[in-house]
């Protein structure tokens, strides 16, 4: 059974994408490192709330999007 860390990274890996957004392009627009924004894709990240809504604001989501 995936974690939930590995289920948030892999909803944030769905969105980027479909947002056509790099790793890297993502990480400059929320002021993130672009290996931090990996770690948490392959759920090695415990994210912090304030950084999920940095990410959801970069990527023109709600934080709810990226924990539904």
């Amino acid at each position: 059974m995936a974690t939930i860390q590995k289920k948030f990274g892999d909803k944030l890996r769905e969105i980027r994408n479909e947002k056509g957004f790099s790793q890297e392009k993502l990480a400059f627009k929320c002021g993130l490192h672009r290996t931090y924004i990996s770690d948490i894709e392959r759920g090695a990240r415990n994210v912090s709330l304030k950084n999920i809504e940095k990410i959801a604001k970069s990527l023109g989501v709600s934080p709810k999007s990226l924990l539904e």
